[in-house]
């Protein structure tokens, strides 16, 4: 099939958001590596979800040589033709990747987007000559593909026929649960170069290009991602696709609780969740000392520790259990629990220090649909980015806990020692000097100053990271509870995109009272 893949081909050749391992650069057409490559990419061996043959471009180091040198377009037939002969015959089971040609700076380059096949293992001839018939097993080792030998062959042998539980077809959708709404904005937020041909594509054309189904064309099925993605109600296939979140002000013993259920697509109930927490519950203390200029902040939990928790624990739960993510917040921790546990391969201990690694991801499309949108990355670096947002704002270090059978798993991330315990309390004294709890959720006094030089320097329509950096801010937790929200709160700026606050593609604009704060500002300071 060819067309436009559901990628973002400028972050594909700056390895952005798709690493190197699954990815392959050829500076020319090569069918006998290309055809290897695919093998490996076919076999998945680590359930990343497959991955991309560049052809056209120059790799040095594992990284593509731009500008492209690109093929000649008048190949592309003959490729496409070699590509067709070469999935019925020098490959088995028969496999058939999905392609693309790209214009970058005046060149042509042909992608091919082999995603983890459904009826590994796969095997390839070793040489395309009539006289040699050998095959052999291909599978990824880092940035090179390599031939599966010993303990590798055989462990890839015991794959067969197993398909991660996202990957495989729901008999019971039809292709009429697939959003059509729902792919074409994901399509926009990841700067997808399908998005642009989106609008004209039917969805079922839209989910073969994204490998949303599959099967003959007479009975084509949906796959489970599709419907975890891009439809709007997944947990009608999938009971417990939720997110919980319950606040306990009096403990988990307490009478008093607070609860709010979060259902829909995996991308939108992850922002919205992580969102909700933010804007409910987490508090700024700024403590001021008499005889030092710079103040000490902290939060009573930072924000990047629970994007991750919440992110790995989505990614990484099965949707095969009724049981969804839950997010227990207290005055002394935040919990998120989600079943089943990691693998009883991967010690508890190792947890702790950060040096957990998987080879098995339980659902490689949700990953890759995750590590598009930023929010994952696949390569067991969810634990270590955790302890580090922990120690970074200067809290305990986080706890990791499991049953002996794996059965669930939780993290515990206790409060800063020195945060007052009601997320909306304020602080004022401290016997190391003056402190100030700045409840995430108001516009204080303290925060006037601080929404002005936001509104001053908001020209036309920037990012949050624009903004950020015209402020000279390098604290994301802090310039978003003490600068933007509550700029936004008071009504001195918006949101773009309004319905969908987490997007790549959010920018913040002046409204017509911040237009007024910003000359009246302005007229103040030239006066003075």
């Amino acid at each position: 099939m060819t067309g436009k893949l559901p990628i973002n081909l400028r972050d594909l050749l700056r390895q952005r958001t798709i690493e190197g391992e699954r990815v392959e650069y050829k500076a020319g057409w090569n069918p006998k590596a290309v055809l290897h490559t695919i093998c490996a990419f076919a076999n998945d061996f680590h359930n990343l979800g497959g991955g991309y043959v560049v052809v056209g471009v120059e790799e040095r180091n594992g990284r593509p040589v731009l500008p492209p040198k690109g093929i000649d377009p008048d190949s592309v037939d003959a490729i496409q033709r070699e590509l067709l002969n070469l999935g019925h015959s020098a490959i088995q089971p028969q496999y058939h990747p999905l392609t693309a040609t790209y214009e970058v700076d005046g060149r042509t380059i042909f992608v091919l987007w082999a995603p983890g096949g459904e009826t590994r293992p796969y095997k390839a001839k070793l040489s395309l000559t009539p006289k040699r018939q050998e095959w052999g097993y291909f599978i990824r080792r880092h940035s090179n593909t390599v031939r599966a030998k010993g303990q590798d062959e055989r462990e890839l042998l015991s794959l067969t026929a197993t398909v991660p539980f996202d990957d495989r077809y729901r008999q019971t959708a039809s292709l009429d649960d697939l959003s059509h709404r729902l792919i074409r904005e994901f399509l926009r937020d990841i700067g997808s170069d399908l998005a642009s041909e989106a609008a004209d594509l039917s969805v079922v054309a839209l989910g073969q290009r994204m490998n949303l189904v599959g099967g003959p064309p007479e009975a084509m099925f949906l796959k489970n991602v599709g419907l975890l993605f891009f439809n709007d109600r997944p947990h009608d296939f999938f009971p417990a696709t939720q997110i919980d979140v319950v606040w306990f002000p009096d403990g988990p013993g307490g009478d008093r609780f607070e609860e709010k259920e979060f259902r829909g697509p995996l991308s939108i109930i992850l922002g919205e969740a992580i969102s909700y927490i933010e804007r409910n519950y987490l508090k700024e203390t700024v403590v001021k000392h008499p005889h030092k200029p710079e103040a000490e902040r902290f939060w009573n939990f930072p924000t990047g520790a629970i994007e991750e928790a919440l992110v790995n624990a989505v990614y990484h739960r099965s949707y095969e259990e009724r049981e969804p993510v839950e997010v227990r917040i207290t005055p002394e921790e935040l919990v998120v629990l989600s079943f089943p546990g990691a693998d009883r391969s991967i010690r508890m201990e190792d947890f702790e220090k950060g040096q957990a690694v998987s080879r098995r991801y339980r659902n490689r499309r949700i990953g890759e649909f995750l590590k598009e949108l930023d929010l994952a990355e696949g390569r067991s670096t969810g634990v270590p980015k955790i302890l580090r947002a922990m120690r970074e704002n200067g809290s305990p270090a986080p706890i990791f806990e499991s049953d002996e059978d794996r059965t669930w798993f939780l993290v515990r991330l206790p409060v800063h020692e020195r945060v007052s315990s009601e997320p909306t309390e304020q602080v004022t004294e401290h016997d190391t000097g003056q402190v100030t709890g700045q409840d995430t959720g108001q516009v204080t006094g303290q925060d006037t100053g601080q929404v002005e030089q936001l509104v001053v320097a908001l020209a036309g329509e920037m990012s949050r990271a624009e903004l950020q950096a015209a402020l000279s801010l390098t604290h994301r937790d802090y310039f978003t509870a003490a600068y933007l929200r509550p700029a936004l709160e008071a009504g001195l700026i918006e949101m773009t995109l309004p319905d969908k606050p987490t997007s790549r593609k959010q920018r913040y604009r002046r409204t017509a009272a911040g237009e007024a704060l910003a000359r009246q500002t302005r007229a103040k300071d030239s006066s003075a």
